[in-house]
This record gives structure tokens, sequence and C-alpha cells, in this order.
């Protein structure tokens, strides 16, 4: 397995492209399951979750093309399978995605149960109940949801817990249901607006899309279209963090600060000077020290869990100290024992992670147990004296591109060590 070396200590200092979402890519692709003549996405992230979704797909019989790198052609005219094996989607979780596609467009669906970051328990119940009560047979055994439907009817669905996946899932089915669904306590994310504005281009009837409500007319099918991802949200904050927690100038280019505001006023309090336009963020921390936050993750447009963990790090070498509280996942604090090892003053109490900051974090062999973990520990290897090596880093690969290289332009001291 490949692992990062990092030369800590340098103040980053320059600008970087953020790539499109991943979590918005991950749905758009499954979606496009849903049309009957190609569709083209734009701004498509070289991540290992996308190639792995695009496997499956392909096992499907969907044929897809890659071009410039950045533009994907999906044709999904010739699928034959309906099935997402188990070994294909082992390692992520958005795999249970395309199960409200597949049993929508064609009335049949057998979809492993997602894998992903161990990170804690995230239940299909949502998904199921919600087809169920659209008028689908379902069954799990054997580690598959095998679900069946001549066609799916619209429905009310109250989701009993705020649900990304849940609400795109049921989204998606929603768009070829016979009448109307109403999908309450649905969740708000930019990637579900996302997800829908792409929908919409293909002639999907949704209002609501961004509230808690979402409508959905059924219609009787749906036709190609072009699509551009919208920016990755969690790429820019992570980006930010590390000009932070170096003391430097760090400018984002290509992102949607109007998606950062819970992100930005944490940064914001820790003493960071921040300047914005419309499609770039800009962090100045002219060499000081940043100060620790408390924070509580929550569903948007509240703190993100994904960028938990990087501040976890900014608090480890901020002046003060800081509480972060986890209400997302129930083992989201894996990183902080590896953290410890660098020399952080963090104590885990309950759903709470406690940290006095420390003047400076030496550099040691530390281990990545999921993604957003191992965003961490490569920013507090940049804020490290001495070198740190971040080893599983397959997980850093899933969700953000080219980190090393990107960092490097930024002025890190980062190269990439083969397995």
């Amino acid at each position: 397995m490949d692992r990062l070396e990092i030369r800590g200590g340098r103040r980053l200092d320059g600008q970087v492209y953020i790539s499109g979402a991943k979590n918005a890519t991950l749905p758009i692709l499954a979606a496009a399951l849903l049309a009957d003549e190609p569709v083209v996405l734009k701004k498509v992230p070289h991540l290992n979750d996308v190639t792995t979704t695009v496997k499956l797909l392909r096992r499907m019989g969907v044929d897809i093309i890659f071009h410039d790198g950045v533009r994907l052609e999906v044709d999904p005219r010739g699928i034959t399978e309906f099935v997402a094996p188990y070994e294909l989607v082992k390692t992520m979780r958005a795999s249970i995605l395309v199960l409200g596609p597949l049993l929508a467009r064609f009335g049949q669906a057998d979809v492993s149960l997602p894998g992903g970051c161990a990170i804690g328990a995230r239940p299909v119940d949502l998904h199921v109940s919600g087809l169920r009560a659209m008028g689908a047979e379902i069954a799990i055994e054997q580690g598959y949801i095998r679900a069946r439907a001549k066609r799916l009817r619209g429905a009310r669905l109250v989701l009993d817990t705020v649900s990304v996946t849940s609400t795109e899932n049921l989204m998606m089915a929603a768009t070829l249901a016979y009448g109307e669904t109403v999908i309450e306590n649905a969740a708000r994310e930019p990637e579900v607006i996302d997800l829908a504005n792409f929908l919409v281009s293909m002639g999907a009837r949704i209002e609501g899309a961004g509230t808690d409500t979402i409508h959905v007319q059924g219609v009787d099918s749906l036709a190609g279209t072009e699509y551009t991802v919208l920016p990755d949200r969690i790429e820019s904050g992570t980006y930010l963090v590390a000009g932070a927690i170096t003391g430097g100038r760090v400018r984002i280019n290509h992102t949607c600060p109007e998606h950062l505001d819970a992100v930005l006023a944490k940064l914001d309090e820790a003493g960071a000077k921040l300047t914005m336009g419309r499609d770039w963020v800009e962090l100045d921390m002219a060499g000081r020290r940043p100060k620790a936050v408390d924070l509580r993750t929550a569903p948007y447009p509240a703190f993100p869990t994904d960028m938990q963990a990087q501040f976890c790090a900014l608090n480890a070498i901020a002046e003060g100290s800081g509480a972060i509280t986890e209400t997302i996942f129930e083992n989201r604090f894996m990183h902080a024992q590896e953290l410890q090892r660098m020399g952080a003053d963090l104590v885990i109490k309950g759903n709470t992670a406690i940290t006095r900051g420390v003047a400076e974090l030496t550099g040691a062999p530390v281990m990545a147990t999921d993604l957003r973990a191992s965003a961490s520990l490569v920013l507090a290897g940049l804020a490290a004296s001495g070198t740190t090596v971040v080893d599983r880093i397959y997980h850093i690969d899933r969700g953000y591109e080219c980190i090393e290289e990107k960092l490097a332009q930024l002025g890190a001291d980062i190269k990439r060590l083969p397995s």
C-alpha cells in the first residue's frame, strides 16, 4: 500500500483548484441509470470511489467513456444486469445509491449491503422502508437487498432521521414512480440539491430540494443531458485548514463559498483572515498560531461531520482548549490515537474530543483509519516538526484528488511512497 511522507514545519502559501464533489458525483452517476439516453458529466474527480462506481456500472452493461480527463459520457441503454455485487462495493457505502434507480427504471435490483469507512452504523432501514412504502417487495438475504416492483407508486415518506443517501435514493426512485412522492425530514445538503438539479435537467419534476420537504411528481421517462458537478466543499474546507494549521496563506479556486458558512465561521473564530469572491476563498493566518475552537457536528447547514477530524488536528496545535462533539457517527474519533502519537494532548469523553493545544507536534509514523481521519493526519504532518509517514492512504484516495500534488503546489514537502 502507498504511503505519504511529509516533512513538516513549512508555512503553506499559494492557491489550489478545487475538484468536483465526490459526494455529488456518486449519486449523479447512479442517477444516470434512470436515463433513456446518454448523459455527459463534467468536472468528474479522479477518485477511487468514482472508479469503483464506474466499474460497477460497466459490469451492469453501461457504456462509459472518459473525455479529456474530467468529462464522462455515460450511456445506460445497454444495461443487462441489475446486480451490485459485494466484491465491487465492499469498500464503498455509496453503492446503495443504485438501488432506487434500478428499481424505478427496470423493476429489479440486487444490491450488496454497503461497506465504506468504519466510522459507525449506517443502517439501510430508511432506504428499504421508503421503497416498500412506494410498493416494492424487498427481502434482505445472504448480504443482499433484493428488491422488485412492477412500477413504484408515489407516497408520503417521513424519514426517522436526516439521511443524505436515503433522501437521494428515494428522490431518484420517485422520479419514475406513478404519482407524487413527498419526502419529509429530507437532507438539505448541497449535494442533494445538485442531484435534484441533474435529475431536473433530464426532465424530472422536483421541488423543494434544499429544504426539509421534497416533492417529486413522477414522469414516464428521463432523457439525456449534459451537467457539471458542483465543487467539493469538504476538499475546500480541508485545504483552508491546511493553511490555518501551518500559519500560512491559501486561496482556493472553483469553490462555492456559500456552502462553507459553518466551516468559515469556525476558521474566523480560530483567528484566520478570510476574503472571498463568487467562486474563491482566501485564508491568511499571517504566521499566527490558530486559536482553539469548540464545535458540534450536525446535518447541513450546521458544521459537517466530514470536517470534524480536520479541526481536531487544528485544535491539537492551537492556543487554548477546544471541545469537538460528534453527533452523526458514533465511531469517528479513530484519528485521536494517531494524533496522540504525534504529541497531541487529546482525550475522548463520550462523543466529545477535548484538546489542549501544544506548541508543536512531532512527526511520527501513523496509520489512516478512514477517509477524513487520513486527511487530519496529513494536516497534522504539515504542522509537525520532523517527518510524518501516513500509511494506508487508499482511504484518502477515495475522496481527495491528487492531494500530494495540490499540497506541493502550496509549498508542502510531501511525496507518495509506493508500496
